[in-house]
């Protein structure tokens, strides 16, 4: 349960002025200043998003942190990684769960278009029900001793111990093992969305995080039925965003606090006076808050450095490249998004 503590009007009608404090899971938390900025930020980055969609020319913003580093997408599902996972991956091939399920996990274990590309090359088609091990390990230990990397830097896949000496060796099996162990039908059957992320939890090396991540590249499938609304789990990059927005107080109920800003976004955008249409009308989801503190935990290291996080990074590591590349935006169809395909 969240509200607003000020006995005052509602919050739109504050003339740009931040809450003092609110009350999320019973806690009364003082907002920073990395709280508007948060607000501020999304507003802009989506933006950014919108111009670059309608094919203008940049650049889109004149916000100087935006321009000169790299900040993913309000939206999880619009970011071209996700966008080629839609696209190309659950949305492309045999529909049926089991081969859906096993191009989902195959390609978010390695995070990278270039692997998934080079796997589809050499085997006309992924399918589960033509894996076979060594065929797949020969395509990927070639272009592995070719120098090739297989992984996205995007975050960590760390190798269970399967027996294999390489990585991705392990993963195979890890992927092998997950299927032949029943976990499509079990996160088909799942009741709820945390059911279906804890079945992948019980799998070795994927943490919270990766479950939860894995779990939510799945739900864009047609098969799953649950809401983005239905269950969140904050990563280590929100828990940062999150600190600097509410301080130490915040520590344990971050889950209560995403949901504290996907249930108030259309007041506190309207607060600051911020044009915020969403996602072709999409409000942002629990997913989409949770990744939004990451992203603002990053910009407030230039904007607010004085506002400690948790792991004390001062820098932003990745610089902003422009590219003249479609911007694709093609999302799940149960979404009612898609104007054409």
């Amino acid at each position: 349960m969240v509200s607003l503590l000020q006995d005052r009007q509602p919050v739109v009608a504050l003339g740009g002025a931040a809450p003092a404090e609110v009350s999320v899971a019973g806690r009364v938390l003082r907002p920073t200043v990395v709280f508007d900025t948060y607000w501020r930020f999304a507003a802009e980055r989506q933006a950014v998003y919108e111009k670059r969609l309608a094919g203008g020319p940049g650049p889109w913003t004149d916000d100087a942190i935006l321009t000169q580093h790299r900040f993913t997408n309000c939206f999880r599902a619009a970011d071209r990684v996700s966008q080629i996972l839609i696209g190309d991956v659950v949305y492309c091939g045999d529909q049926d769960w089991e081969e859906v399920f096993f191009r989902t996990l195959l390609f978010k274990i390695f995070n990278k278009e270039s692997t998934w590309r080079l796997l589809a090359g050499a085997l006309g088609e992924v399918r589960w029900d033509g894996y076979d091990y060594r065929v797949f390990d020969q395509v990927l230990s070639q272009a592995f001793a070719a120098g090739e990397r297989l992984y996205s830097a995007a975050y960590i896949v760390p190798p269970p111990q399967l027996g294999e000496e390489r990585k991705h060796r392990n993963h195979l099996r890890l992927l092998e093992m997950m299927m032949t162990s029943g976990a499509p039908e079990e996160i088909l059957a799942a009741p709820t969305l945390r059911d279906a992320y804890e079945v992948l939890l019980r799998y070795p090396a994927i943490g919270p995080f990766l479950a939860y991540q894995f779990v939510i590249d799945l739900n864009y499938a047609s098969h799953m039925p649950f809401s983005e609304m239905d269950y969140v789990v904050p990563g280590p990059g929100a828990r940062d965003g999150i600190r600097k927005c509410f301080g130490a107080a915040a520590d344990g109920i971050e889950a209560e606090v995403i949901r504290y800003m996907a249930d108030t976004q259309d007041e506190h955008f309207a607060r600051l006076g911020l044009a915020f249409t969403g996602l072709r009308g999409r409000p942002l989801q629990l997913i989409d808050c949770q990744n939004l503190f990451c992203e603002v935990d990053k910009y407030a290291r230039v904007a607010h450095p004085e506002i400690a996080g948790i792991s004390g990074r001062s820098r932003i590591k990745q610089s902003y490249r422009s590219s003249s590349a479609p911007v694709p935006a093609w999302f799940p169809p149960k979404w009612d998004l898609n104007e054409s395909r």
